[in-house]
């Protein structure tokens, strides 16, 4: 198996949601298993590649990517979520030293500055835009996150 077959596989596997993969042919394995941590901003993807004699047939082992929003999500209405608009690092207050913009439980006002993403070395407000009340905190004080990453659920 060359490099670009490699990456189109994990590019399908990628797509199409699998949390397992598994295969072997011609004196080729390859197993690839990804796992979705909590607080992760992305999939961990472990591959794992041996050439070692294998039978001369090909075994394949796949397993859907289970859903686990879909499990996690209340039966009530849904949050409004605020989601990061850049790539940056996420700070819920404007200095080490300083309280948070906001906590679960405050009431915020569109205008209302929820938290700071920095992007090279800009200080980026994020303002809630709805009225309602902080209800989740997604993202880790100080660490990264990415384009289109949820922040806050603010309960309209």
């Amino acid at each position: 198996m060359n490099l670009k077959e490699i990456k189109e596989l994990i590019r399908l596997i990628s797509e199409k949601g699998f949390t397992e993969f598994e295969i072997e042919r011609e004196g080729f394995r390859m197993r690839i298993i990804r796992s979705n941590q909590q607080g992760a901003a992305a999939p961990v993807t472990q591959t794992i590649i041996h050439s070692q004699p294998a039978a001369p047939e090909t075994h394949l082992l796949a397993q859907p990517q289970s859903t686990p929003q879909a499990e996690e999500q209340p039966t009530e209405e849904p949050l409004h979520i605020i989601k990061s608009p850049l790539v940056g690092t996420f700070y819920r207050s404007p200095s080490p030293t300083s309280e948070s913009f906001v906590k679960p439980g405050d009431t915020v006002e569109p205008e209302t500055v929820v938290c700071i993403v920095e992007a090279m070395k800009l200080m980026n407000n994020i303002q809630a835009e709805v009225s309602g009340v902080v209800v989740k905190i997604y993202a880790e004080n100080g660490q990264p996150v990415e384009y289109g990453q949820p922040l806050f659920g603010i309960k309209t």
